[in-house]
Protein backbone atom coordinates (compact mmCIF):
# COMPACT_ATOMS: atom_id res chain seq x y z
CA UNK A 1 0.00 0.00 0.00
CA UNK A 2 1.82 3.19 -1.15
CA UNK A 3 1.99 5.81 1.51
CA UNK A 4 0.79 9.54 -0.17
CA UNK A 5 3.22 12.41 1.16
CA UNK A 6 1.15 15.24 2.40
CA UNK A 7 1.95 18.24 0.00
CA UNK A 8 3.48 20.86 2.23
CA UNK A 9 1.65 24.58 1.79
CA UNK A 10 2.10 27.80 2.75
CA UNK A 11 -0.71 27.88 5.01
CA UNK A 12 0.36 25.12 7.19
CA UNK A 13 2.17 27.56 8.85
CA UNK A 14 1.46 29.62 11.20
CA UNK A 15 3.44 33.30 12.59
CA UNK A 16 3.83 32.56 16.32
CA UNK A 17 2.58 36.01 18.06
CA UNK A 18 5.18 38.35 18.84
CA UNK A 19 4.56 39.68 23.10
CA UNK A 20 4.60 43.33 22.37
CA UNK A 21 7.88 44.97 22.51
CA UNK A 22 9.66 42.62 21.42
CA UNK A 23 9.19 43.22 17.66
CA UNK A 24 10.69 46.44 18.11
CA UNK A 25 13.98 45.24 19.84
CA UNK A 26 14.14 42.45 17.11
CA UNK A 27 13.75 45.73 14.52
CA UNK A 28 16.16 47.64 16.08
CA UNK A 29 20.25 47.50 15.05
CA UNK A 30 22.36 45.27 16.28
CA UNK A 31 24.68 46.64 18.67
CA UNK A 32 28.37 46.94 18.07
CA UNK A 33 31.03 46.46 21.07
CA UNK A 34 32.93 49.53 20.09
CA UNK A 35 30.12 51.97 19.65
CA UNK A 36 28.57 50.79 23.27
CA UNK A 37 32.08 50.92 24.82
CA UNK A 38 32.27 54.69 23.07
CA UNK A 39 28.91 55.49 24.94
CA UNK A 40 30.22 54.42 28.27
CA UNK A 41 33.43 56.39 28.14
CA UNK A 42 31.41 59.47 27.06
CA UNK A 43 29.36 58.70 30.23
CA UNK A 44 32.59 58.81 32.29
CA UNK A 45 32.72 62.59 32.89
CA UNK A 46 36.93 62.18 34.73
CA UNK A 47 38.09 60.57 31.30
CA UNK A 48 36.31 62.36 29.13
CA UNK A 49 38.18 65.69 31.20
CA UNK A 50 41.84 63.99 31.06
CA UNK A 51 40.87 63.17 27.49
CA UNK A 52 40.50 66.81 27.00
CA UNK A 53 43.20 67.94 29.10
CA UNK A 54 46.05 64.99 26.59
CA UNK A 55 44.16 67.41 23.15
CA UNK A 56 44.96 70.78 25.01
CA UNK A 57 48.51 70.03 26.29
CA UNK A 58 49.25 67.66 22.90
CA UNK A 59 48.16 70.90 20.64
CA UNK A 60 50.13 73.25 22.74
CA UNK A 61 53.27 71.16 22.89
CA UNK A 62 52.83 71.98 18.57
CA UNK A 63 51.91 75.32 18.37
CA UNK A 64 53.75 76.75 22.00
CA UNK A 65 57.03 77.08 20.12
CA UNK A 66 55.60 78.75 17.57
CA UNK A 67 54.26 81.67 19.50
CA UNK A 68 56.55 83.91 19.96
CA UNK A 69 60.06 85.21 18.39
CA UNK A 70 62.01 82.94 20.63
CA UNK A 71 63.81 79.63 19.78
CA UNK A 72 64.19 77.21 22.70
CA UNK A 73 67.85 77.25 22.92
CA UNK A 74 68.13 81.17 21.78
CA UNK A 75 70.40 82.45 25.14
CA UNK A 76 70.26 85.95 25.67
CA UNK A 77 71.87 86.82 28.88
CA UNK A 78 70.47 90.52 29.47
CA UNK A 79 67.40 88.26 29.55
CA UNK A 80 68.63 86.16 32.58
CA UNK A 81 65.77 84.70 35.38
CA UNK A 82 63.32 87.17 34.06
CA UNK A 83 60.48 86.86 36.28
CA UNK A 84 56.69 85.58 34.03
CA UNK A 85 55.12 87.96 32.77
CA UNK A 86 51.65 88.25 30.96
CA UNK A 87 50.06 91.89 30.11
CA UNK A 88 46.41 91.22 31.63
CA UNK A 89 47.24 88.29 34.13
CA UNK A 90 49.41 90.50 36.67
CA UNK A 91 46.76 90.26 39.62
CA UNK A 92 47.85 85.98 39.48
CA UNK A 93 51.23 86.65 39.90
CA UNK A 94 52.44 87.30 36.52
CA UNK A 95 53.73 90.77 36.69
CA UNK A 96 57.71 90.73 36.48
CA UNK A 97 58.10 90.79 39.88
CA UNK A 98 60.80 89.25 41.23
CA UNK A 99 60.86 87.82 45.55
CA UNK A 100 61.89 91.48 46.39
CA UNK A 101 58.97 93.19 44.77
CA UNK A 102 61.27 94.73 42.18
CA UNK A 103 59.99 95.15 38.51
CA UNK A 104 63.06 93.21 37.04
CA UNK A 105 62.14 94.13 33.24
CA UNK A 106 61.99 97.92 34.12
CA UNK A 107 65.32 97.46 36.29
CA UNK A 108 66.89 95.98 33.17
CA UNK A 109 65.32 98.51 30.82
CA UNK A 110 64.11 95.07 28.85
CA UNK A 111 61.09 96.45 26.17
CA UNK A 112 61.30 93.26 23.90
CA UNK A 113 58.58 90.60 24.50
CA UNK A 114 57.53 89.58 27.48
CA UNK A 115 58.91 86.24 29.01
CA UNK A 116 55.30 84.76 29.76
CA UNK A 117 56.83 81.78 31.92
CA UNK A 118 60.04 83.79 32.77
CA UNK A 119 63.68 82.70 31.27
CA UNK A 120 66.10 80.74 32.92
CA UNK A 121 70.11 81.53 33.83
CA UNK A 122 70.91 81.95 30.38
CA UNK A 123 67.98 83.97 29.44
CA UNK A 124 66.61 81.12 27.52
CA UNK A 125 62.70 81.53 27.19
CA UNK A 126 60.96 79.07 29.48
CA UNK A 127 58.00 79.39 27.60
CA UNK A 128 59.17 78.24 24.25
CA UNK A 129 61.68 75.81 26.03
CA UNK A 130 58.55 74.11 28.07
CA UNK A 131 56.67 73.56 25.35
CA UNK A 132 59.43 71.83 23.61
CA UNK A 133 59.88 70.10 26.12
CA UNK A 134 56.51 68.68 26.42
CA UNK A 135 56.93 68.23 23.06
CA UNK A 136 60.07 66.07 23.25
CA UNK A 137 58.91 64.16 26.48
CA UNK A 138 55.80 63.08 24.19
CA UNK A 139 57.12 61.70 21.30
CA UNK A 140 59.84 59.63 23.52
CA UNK A 141 56.42 58.59 25.45
CA UNK A 142 54.53 57.61 22.44
CA UNK A 143 57.53 55.75 20.40
CA UNK A 144 58.50 53.47 23.39
CA UNK A 145 54.54 52.83 24.01
CA UNK A 146 54.22 52.02 20.15
CA UNK A 147 57.27 50.22 20.28
CA UNK A 148 56.56 48.35 23.36
CA UNK A 149 52.85 47.26 21.72
CA UNK A 150 54.38 45.90 18.91
CA UNK A 151 56.91 43.79 20.35
CA UNK A 152 54.51 42.76 22.87
CA UNK A 153 51.39 41.98 21.03
CA UNK A 154 53.27 39.64 18.33
CA UNK A 155 55.75 37.58 20.89
CA UNK A 156 52.76 37.42 23.10
CA UNK A 157 50.22 36.31 20.44
CA UNK A 158 53.12 33.53 18.87
CA UNK A 159 53.87 32.61 22.28
CA UNK A 160 50.28 31.49 23.37
CA UNK A 161 49.01 30.36 20.06
CA UNK A 162 52.14 27.69 19.27
CA UNK A 163 51.99 26.79 22.99
CA UNK A 164 53.96 23.26 23.97
CA UNK A 165 57.39 24.15 23.39
CA UNK A 166 57.68 27.24 21.29
CA UNK A 167 55.50 28.96 24.52
CA UNK A 168 58.25 27.18 27.13
CA UNK A 169 60.65 28.57 25.33
CA UNK A 170 59.68 32.55 24.65
CA UNK A 171 58.47 32.43 27.91
CA UNK A 172 61.88 31.17 29.44
CA UNK A 173 63.54 34.79 27.45
CA UNK A 174 60.91 36.59 29.37
CA UNK A 175 61.86 35.39 32.82
CA UNK A 176 64.97 36.11 31.95
CA UNK A 177 64.10 39.73 31.32
CA UNK A 178 61.97 40.18 33.93
CA UNK A 179 64.82 39.08 36.73
CA UNK A 180 67.58 41.97 35.31
CA UNK A 181 66.60 44.84 37.29
CA UNK A 182 65.30 47.11 35.02
CA UNK A 183 67.33 50.21 35.71
CA UNK A 184 70.31 48.64 35.60
CA UNK A 185 69.59 47.91 32.09
CA UNK A 186 68.34 50.86 30.83
CA UNK A 187 71.91 52.99 32.56
CA UNK A 188 74.03 50.55 30.87
CA UNK A 189 72.12 51.03 27.59
CA UNK A 190 72.60 54.66 27.59
CA UNK A 191 76.29 54.76 28.50
CA UNK A 192 76.93 52.49 25.48
CA UNK A 193 75.03 54.49 23.30
CA UNK A 194 75.51 57.98 24.90
CA UNK A 195 71.86 60.18 25.86
CA UNK A 196 70.12 61.00 23.34
CA UNK A 197 66.38 60.48 22.01
CA UNK A 198 67.19 57.31 20.09
CA UNK A 199 68.77 56.23 23.25
CA UNK A 200 66.46 56.62 25.84
CA UNK A 201 63.71 54.84 23.48
CA UNK A 202 65.45 52.01 23.24
CA UNK A 203 66.66 51.50 26.88
CA UNK A 204 62.94 51.52 27.56
CA UNK A 205 62.08 49.37 24.89
CA UNK A 206 64.59 46.42 25.66
CA UNK A 207 62.28 45.51 28.56
CA UNK A 208 58.91 47.71 28.10
CA UNK A 209 57.38 45.11 25.76
CA UNK A 210 57.42 42.19 28.77
CA UNK A 211 54.06 43.02 30.53
CA UNK A 212 52.39 43.71 27.22
CA UNK A 213 53.13 40.34 26.07
CA UNK A 214 52.11 38.45 28.99
CA UNK A 215 48.63 40.21 29.18
CA UNK A 216 48.79 39.68 25.15
CA UNK A 217 49.37 35.52 26.29
CA UNK A 218 47.06 35.03 28.84
CA UNK A 219 44.01 36.90 26.95
CA UNK A 220 44.82 34.55 23.95
CA UNK A 221 45.83 31.24 25.97
CA UNK A 222 41.94 31.99 27.45
CA UNK A 223 40.44 32.76 23.85
CA UNK A 224 42.17 29.89 22.15
CA UNK A 225 39.84 26.90 23.01
CA UNK A 226 36.72 28.82 22.59
CA UNK A 227 34.36 27.58 19.96
CA UNK A 228 34.66 30.44 17.43
CA UNK A 229 38.08 29.54 16.91
CA UNK A 230 37.51 25.99 16.74
CA UNK A 231 35.37 26.36 13.90
CA UNK A 232 37.46 29.00 12.06
CA UNK A 233 39.95 25.97 11.89
CA UNK A 234 37.66 23.41 11.25
CA UNK A 235 36.41 25.65 7.94
CA UNK A 236 39.90 25.94 7.00
CA UNK A 237 41.39 29.16 8.32
CA UNK A 238 44.58 30.19 8.15
CA UNK A 239 47.18 29.82 11.76
CA UNK A 240 47.44 33.66 10.05
CA UNK A 241 44.14 34.38 9.66
CA UNK A 242 42.91 33.26 13.15
CA UNK A 243 45.58 35.12 15.02
CA UNK A 244 44.58 38.49 12.80
CA UNK A 245 41.61 38.26 12.07
CA UNK A 246 40.04 36.49 15.72
CA UNK A 247 42.09 36.48 18.19
CA UNK A 248 43.96 39.84 18.44
CA UNK A 249 40.94 41.83 17.33
CA UNK A 250 39.27 40.22 20.72
CA UNK A 251 42.35 41.23 23.11
CA UNK A 252 42.12 44.76 21.71
CA UNK A 253 39.82 46.34 25.01
CA UNK A 254 42.83 45.02 27.30
CA UNK A 255 45.65 45.95 24.77
CA UNK A 256 44.57 49.48 24.72
CA UNK A 257 44.24 49.77 28.21
CA UNK A 258 47.77 48.73 28.85
CA UNK A 259 48.81 50.86 26.48
CA UNK A 260 47.09 54.00 27.43
CA UNK A 261 49.10 53.27 31.16
CA UNK A 262 52.36 52.22 29.25
CA UNK A 263 52.49 55.47 28.40
CA UNK A 264 52.58 58.22 31.57
CA UNK A 265 55.13 55.35 32.71
CA UNK A 266 57.61 56.31 29.71
CA UNK A 267 56.91 60.39 30.48
CA UNK A 268 57.63 59.49 34.15
CA UNK A 269 60.85 56.93 33.63
CA UNK A 270 62.19 59.81 31.11
CA UNK A 271 61.71 62.28 33.53
CA UNK A 272 63.50 60.27 35.98
CA UNK A 273 66.59 59.73 33.88
CA UNK A 274 66.87 63.46 32.65
CA UNK A 275 66.51 64.19 36.38
CA UNK A 276 69.97 62.07 37.08
CA UNK A 277 72.00 63.50 34.32
CA UNK A 278 71.27 60.63 32.04
CA UNK A 279 69.01 62.43 29.72
CA UNK A 280 68.80 64.32 27.14
CA UNK A 281 71.79 66.73 27.35
CA UNK A 282 71.70 70.73 26.93
CA UNK A 283 70.64 72.65 24.95
CA UNK A 284 67.81 70.09 23.92
CA UNK A 285 64.96 69.90 26.72
CA UNK A 286 62.36 67.74 27.88
CA UNK A 287 60.09 68.10 31.15
CA UNK A 288 63.14 65.77 33.26
CA UNK A 289 65.82 68.04 32.07
CA UNK A 290 63.62 71.66 33.11
CA UNK A 291 62.47 69.96 35.97
CA UNK A 292 66.14 69.45 37.24
CA UNK A 293 67.22 72.70 36.23
CA UNK A 294 64.50 74.27 38.31
CA UNK A 295 65.04 72.00 40.83
CA UNK A 296 68.61 73.24 41.46
CA UNK A 297 66.97 76.76 41.92
CA UNK A 298 64.01 76.42 43.30
CA UNK A 299 64.45 78.36 46.45
CA UNK A 300 65.20 81.83 44.54
CA UNK A 301 63.28 81.28 41.33
CA UNK A 302 60.24 78.72 42.05
CA UNK A 303 58.34 79.27 38.59
CA UNK A 304 61.41 77.27 36.73
CA UNK A 305 60.26 74.33 38.58
CA UNK A 306 56.62 74.92 38.64
CA UNK A 307 55.36 75.32 35.06
CA UNK A 308 57.45 72.01 33.90
CA UNK A 309 55.89 70.21 36.99
CA UNK A 310 52.40 71.20 36.32
CA UNK A 311 52.57 69.68 33.07
CA UNK A 312 54.28 66.55 33.70
CA UNK A 313 51.53 65.97 36.76
CA UNK A 314 48.61 67.02 34.31
CA UNK A 315 49.79 64.87 31.52
CA UNK A 316 50.38 61.73 33.67
CA UNK A 317 46.71 61.97 35.94
CA UNK A 318 45.18 62.72 32.74
CA UNK A 319 46.73 59.23 31.24
CA UNK A 320 45.90 57.38 34.41
CA UNK A 321 42.07 58.72 34.50
CA UNK A 322 41.54 58.04 30.79
CA UNK A 323 43.12 54.61 31.18
CA UNK A 324 40.96 53.94 34.02
CA UNK A 325 37.67 55.16 32.09
CA UNK A 326 38.92 52.75 29.02
CA UNK A 327 39.31 49.74 31.23
CA UNK A 328 35.57 50.16 32.52
CA UNK A 329 34.39 50.76 28.72
CA UNK A 330 35.98 48.22 27.34
CA UNK A 331 35.18 45.38 29.92
CA UNK A 332 32.36 43.57 29.15
CA UNK A 333 31.24 42.68 32.54
CA UNK A 334 30.32 46.53 32.85
CA UNK A 335 27.56 46.57 30.17
CA UNK A 336 24.08 46.96 31.92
Amino acid sequence: MAHHKPEITDDLFVHEPLEEGKAEELAGTPSNFWVEAAKRLLKNKGAIMGLITIIIIAILALVGPLMNQYDYQDQDLIRSNLPPLVTGMEWMGFNGEDSHGTNVYAEREVTDAPAWFGTDEFGRDLWTRVWKGTQISLFIALTAAFLDLVIGVIYGGVSAFYGGRVDNVMQRIVEILVGIPNLILIILFILILDPGITSIILAMVITGWVNMSRIVRGQVLQLKGQEFVLASRALGASNKRLMWKHLIPNVMGPIIVTLMFTIPTAIFFEAFLSFIGLGLQPPLASLGTLIEDGYQEMRFFSYKLIFPAIIISAIMISFNVLGDGLRDALDPKMRK
